[in-house]
């Protein structure tokens, strides 16, 4: 491939990535308007802030996102990284117009409002909507901003420092928030009551979006390594590629109790793969193997033609 070649190529990646990132800021406003705001429940880190703000205060979540993402944007790209910061500047210009444009395009006969029956089905699809938001983004650097921004600038000033604990804090601060925010007033008593069904909400939507974002960031290519301790490295070989359609690497090693070099066989497969696997290994009753499993394959994990 030519200079030329490839700098085409990373244009058209960039162009790509950046109208990736445009979909999923609409997507993402399109579900905080659809499934959020009017079921009294707040999602974690600064949107969850800036959505108990416009419940309490009338201020609408796309003004206060674009108050707190923007200067943020601003440090990351210079302590940062740029392309990180471009783009989840872009993101948060993107969502922030979109919310502000669907909010008042009034969108309340599509708006799933649970009026406190089946308050987890609109959690559940906004969990499932913004899991997959920012697995895609993740995947492209970029960011929601807000608390993923604010991880990115510690864990660069500080690269010892566990940013996982400040982001759990600061969900915690949330949901124990939105216990005293999303409270009911008593219609016989005047009283306001206070539930815990707005915390609990809170942690559903947390525990949907971050599983399935993390899921999407690793990527389907899930699979299994065989390591197998063998004097039939040869054979063994010959099968998994005659059989299973994989190649193998062999390297020798030394056992520690007799002193004796065996052959290391290490081979990585698809999940499936694995009954297969261990028909062929049952044809060499010395042969010592065991199995892990390989979150994501990267690179030339193809199957042999």
């Amino acid at each position: 491939m030519t200079e030329s070649e490839l700098k085409k190529k990373q244009r058209a990646k960039l162009v790509f990535d950046y109208l990736k990132i445009a979909a999923m800021a609409v997507l993402l406003a399109l579900a905080y308007v659809l499934f959020i705001i009017n079921n009294r429940f707040a999602p974690a880190g600064i949107n969850g802030v800036a959505t108990m703000i416009e419940y309490k205060l009338g201020f609408s979540v796309g003004y206060f996102s674009l108050i707190v993402n923007v200067p943020l944007s601003i440090v990351a790209f210079f302590y940062v990284d740029r392309d990180f910061a471009l783009k989840s500047f872009a993101f948060t210009v993107v969502y922030s117009v979109s919310y502000i444009l669907l909010e008042k395009a009034d969108l309340s006969n599509f708006a799933y409002a649970a009026n406190g029956t089946d308050t987890v089905l609109p959690v559940l699809a906004a969990g499932i909507i913004g899991g997959f938001v920012y697995g895609q983004i993740f995947r492209v650097n970029a960011s929601s901003g807000g608390t993923d921004i604010i991880a990115k600038v510690i864990s660069k000033k500080f690269p010892a420092f566990n940013f996982v604990w400040v982001s759990f804090a600061i969900n915690v601060l949330v949901a124990v928030a939105s216990y005293f925010v999303y409270g009911e007033e008593d219609p016989s008593t005047g009283e306001v009551v206070y539930n815990f069904k707005p915390v609990i909400l809170c942690i559903i939507y947390c525990f949907t979006s971050s599983r399935l974002g993390d899921n999407i960031l690793k990527g389907s290519k899930t699979a299994v390594k065989f390591e197998i301790i063998t004097d039939h490295a040869e054979e063994i070989s010959r099968e998994i590629i005659s059989e299973l359609k994989h190649s193998a690497t062999v390297t020798r090693a030394v056992g520690m109790y007799k002193h004796t070099e065996k052959d290391l066989l290490i081979c990585v497969v698809n999940k499936h793969q694995i009954y297969e696997f261990q028909q062929i290994l049952a044809k060499y009753p010395e042969t010592f193997a065991y199995i892990s499993t390989v979150s994501a394959t990267v690179g030339n994990f193809k199957i042999i033609k």
